[in-house]
């Protein structure tokens, strides 16, 4: 390491001694055993080396390893591996879309595209990270935009992003290996579905994320089925319209009071 240390352009290789990411892709097994690997590849985000883990996510999970740099992660409050938002469990796209809509612009953390921009946002990172202050600006600020967040939350385990990826010979009718193949036996999706084309980049970015463009989607039909069965009933529309008394009486003497 001291070779390391005394050339320039290695002193911002990122060293970590644990990786930080979520309960899904840790897996089901409480055991986690990972190997680690000091500056195994360059961040996709920052291009900056860092420190690689591996493990296998679970009894039945497929092998996995961190695909950003800690620095990266810490300013979105994301894991490291699938890129998705450690207090809620929702796509970077979503959070912000969520945060900007409800006045938390500030909260929204624009992370630049070219090197030297990349490079001056990184220093800066590191240190606010020193002083506590990265994560707090990918938060919600207010209690609309907690509350909006909070009923979209996808914070229980999702194991199936862990299984094996699907098996390219079985697919062609290939696969000899029967049920000691390592790999999926499925048919692949279809070639046009947008999920099949994913992007480390603009899951993080919050740009062009076919999972949180679904996520809106619904919710949107839900939205508007909700609207639906309000108008059905008789109202006009607007959920606002529907509202709860709560009424107590209290004894006093004879009489009650409302």
């Amino acid at each position: 390491m001291a070779s390391i240390k005394k050339d320039d352009n290695k002193q911002k290789w990122e060293e970590t001694e644990f990786p930080l990411v979520c309960e899904t892709c840790l897996g089901d097994n409480p055991y986690v055993r990972m190997t680690k690997e000091a500056h195994g590849k360059k961040c996709k985000i920052c291009d900056i080396p860092f420190t690689v883990f591996a493990w296998q996510a679970g009894t039945r999970g497929r092998l996995k390893k961190v695909e950003i740099c800690r620095t990266c992660a810490r300013s979105k409050n994301v894991c490291q591996v699938c890129i998705y938002d450690l207090q809620y469990g929702l796509p970077v796209q979503v959070r912000d879309k969520i945060l900007a809509e409800e006045g938390c612009k500030d909260a929204v953390v624009a992370v630049p595209q070219s090197d030297a921009n990349r490079a001056w946002m990184t220093a800066q990172q590191e240190r606010d990270i020193e002083q506590g202050k990265a994560i707090q600006g990918c938060v919600p600020t207010n209690s609309a935009a907690a509350m909006k967040l909070q009923s979209m939350a996808r914070m229980e385990p999702r194991y199936e992003r862990n299984l094996p990826k699907l098996c390219s010979f079985f697919a062609k009718g290939e696969c000899n290996r029967g049920s000691q193949c390592p790999f999926r036996h499925e048919l692949p999706r279809d070639k046009n579905d947008p999920l099949s084309k994913q992007n480390t980049k603009d899951r993080f970015f919050g740009t062009n994320d076919p999972v949180a463009a679904g996520m809106v989607r619904r919710q949107k039909e839900k939205a508007e089925k909700r609207r639906a069965e309000l108008k059905a009933r008789g109202g006009d529309g607007d959920e606002r319209a529907v509202s709860t008394l709560y009424v107590r009486f209290t004894d006093d003497g004879s009489q009650k009071r409302i």
